[in-house]
């Protein structure tokens, strides 16, 4: 005869044979003895915790001939027709191969006649989260009000995933994962009756692989007996599932503590030599340190003495680690056991995690921004937000100052502008200058410029986009020789055209539209319009034109737009006339 899994042949047929489900079992019997029977309940939680199987007593105990009671016989035809999975009136659904509403649609029309074989018709969904949408809304009135003969039993990992409307017409029951003594108690009695020798050992370490499922560990267990035979020894169980023992960890985690990298770094490569797992053994060192971490602080949890084999021999180990220490430990290694997901050379990442570890803490925090990594960008960013917070707080002081009164009472916090000394010297000599101009303000020569100006500017943006943003905010007005005088409106945008290397592009592009040189020169506007107005009224005093303070030579905006270029520069920076 064919081997049958262990988890199917130890699938309880009773109540009293779940494993760690007491809660639930004594509500169950409890409404089978009185015989408050609901129509319809849900099943939730991990996988392997036996929620089909409860479905599944549960369709006996109501359909027993010798019931309803509070456990069935398992002897009479109907108990062991249900067994079997031979009776039509008790149906165990797939939803996730049957999620469609036509199906549910068939459920919903067939309900309404009597069953055939037994007392109930009982309609078990298993995976009942993978329905429709649709799928839900046409079981919803049927699972609201269901003849008297139907029950409905829904079972689900995922609960979040049902509608509210679904779920408020259930009777709930949460499936705790089963605690560790349950599992290796129930793995000890399985092993007593399959006559198989299995060390205590063996049995926990296959019930913490199996986080809380008891299929999980039958099945586990099952693939260490075709492995080892009737003997189960701890040794075998770590080479199958491929895990590593705690002496193997304790080993590599004094190697560790001592800054030994070349140790370290030896440990990793027998493991993949023995064909570990890198990202498990990442997990399983990640477990190991948080162990330590708990008997070193919480000894006597539960979390403990479940997990911890030997709570003496770690309270040795743990004794040579400061908490923060193991705390750091952990954080490093999380974050690559992360970063493994997405590489294709997990040992690399693994030996990488080792060195960090190596390293003391003191000495590798001047370089960490991650959990004993290097700096990341999240440093940048907080130290960037610094920089902006303290701009922000310069221009809320410049915003509240009033106009200073002239340059006997500069402010503070804006100092007299010394951007550069071409653009101090072209404000004491602007006088003079303009004065050569004002001849060739309406001549032919500024006429031709004006009227090719637009091909000057195209051409200057198909060189450079940038020193087109500042040279569109000026105007030719005057030709004296082979200078070229522009004038803007914002002194900004006239510094940065006086750059050197933003004159030179703009100079040759003016030769090559015009057909002959020209050498830029650059003045304020209402500077130029005040020299104008002093050659038509020359009995009016010329304007004094003097270096002043910053708050004097430029509107309040302009302060914290330059501000804003040197902190950012002028290419992240774009500034929009309302």
């Amino acid at each position: 005869m064919a081997h049958i899994a262990l988890y199917r042949t130890w699938r309880p047929q009773a109540f009293q044979d779940v494993v760690g489900q007491k809660h639930i079992i004594q509500t169950l019997q409890n409404s089978l003895r009185e015989g408050r029977i609901s129509h319809a309940y849900l099943f939730n939680g991990p996988r392997g915790t036996g929620k089909t199987t409860l479905a599944k007593i549960m369709a006996k105990a109501v359909n027993c001939l010798r019931g309803p009671a509070i456990e069935p016989c398992n002897q009479c035809a109907a108990c062991e027709r249900i067994t079997e999975g031979s009776v039509m009136d008790v149906l165990e659904i797939d939803a996730a191969s049957n999620r469609g509403v036509e199906e549910i649609r068939d459920i919903r029309d067939k309900v309404k006649y009597a069953p055939t074989e037994v007392r109930h018709k009982v309609y078990i969904i298993d995976e009942v989260h993978m329905l429709t949408t649709e799928a839900f809304n046409a079981l919803l009135k049927t699972l609201e009000e269901p003849p008297e003969h139907v029950m409905f039993i829904l079972a689900t990992t995922e609960p979040h995933r049902l509608p509210a409307t679904i779920i408020s017409r259930c009777q709930r029951f949460d499936f705790r994962r089963v605690p560790l003594d349950e599992q290796v108690e129930r793995l000890e009695e399985v092993c007593r009756h399959e006559e198989i020798e299995a060390e205590g050992e063996a049995l926990r370490y296959i019930a913490r692989l199996s986080d809380g499922g008891m299929r999980d560990a039958l099945s586990l267990l099952d693939q260490v007996i075709a492995f080892s035979g009737k003997k189960v020894t701890y040794a075998d169980t770590l080479s199958m599932t491929g895990g590593i023992a705690s002496d193997q960890f304790e080993a590599l985690a004094q190697a560790i503590g001592r800054q030994d990298v070349a140790a370290a770094l030896q440990m990793i490569d027998e493991f993949m030599q023995e064909g570990k797992s890198a990202d498990k053994c990442l997990e399983n060192l990640i477990h190991f340190f948080r162990d330590l971490l708990l008997v070193k602080m919480v000894p006597g949890s539960q979390a403990v003495t479940e997990r911890v084999l030997d709570v003496e021999q770690m309270k040795r180990v743990a004794a040579g680690f400061a908490n923060s220490e193991m705390m750091r430990f952990i954080e490093v290694l999380n974050h690559y056991h992360i970063e493994m997901k997405y590489s294709a050379q997990p040992q690399t990442l693994f030996e990488i995690a080792m060195m960090k570890l190596c390293r003391s803490e003191a000495g590798a925090q001047p370089e960490e921004g991650h959990a004993g990594g290097a700096k990341t960008d999240d440093s940048v960013v907080r130290d960037l937000l610094g920089r902006i917070g303290r701009l922000e707080e310069q221009l809320a002081q410049l915003q509240k100052q009033p106009p200073s009164a002239g340059p006997s009472a500069p402010s503070p916090s804006a100092p007299f502008r010394q951007a550069s000394p071409s653009s101090a010297a072209a404000t004491r000599r602007s006088g003079e200058k303009l004065d050569g101009f004002l001849s060739g303000k309406d001549g032919t020569a500024i006429r031709a410029v004006l009227g090719k100006w637009s091909q000057v500017l195209s051409r200057v943006k198909d060189q450079k986009i940038t020193v087109h943003a500042w040279l569109v905010d000026g105007e030719p007005a005057a030709i004296a020789g082979d200078r070229l005088l522009v004038v803007f409106k914002s002194a900004m945008h006239r510094e940065t055209t006086e750059r050197p290397a933003n004159k030179q592009l703009i100079e040759q592009v003016l030769a090559e539209i015009m057909g002959e040189p020209y050498k830029l020169s650059t003045a304020m506007q209402k500077d130029w319009k005040a020299a104008a107005d002093q050659v038509k009224e020359p009995d009016t005093p010329r304007e004094e034109l003097k270096l002043v303070h910053e708050e004097e030579q430029k509107p309040q905006e302009e302060a914290y737009i330059s501000e804003a270029i040197q902190w950012f520069g002028e290419d992240l920076v774009k500034i929009k006339d309302e």
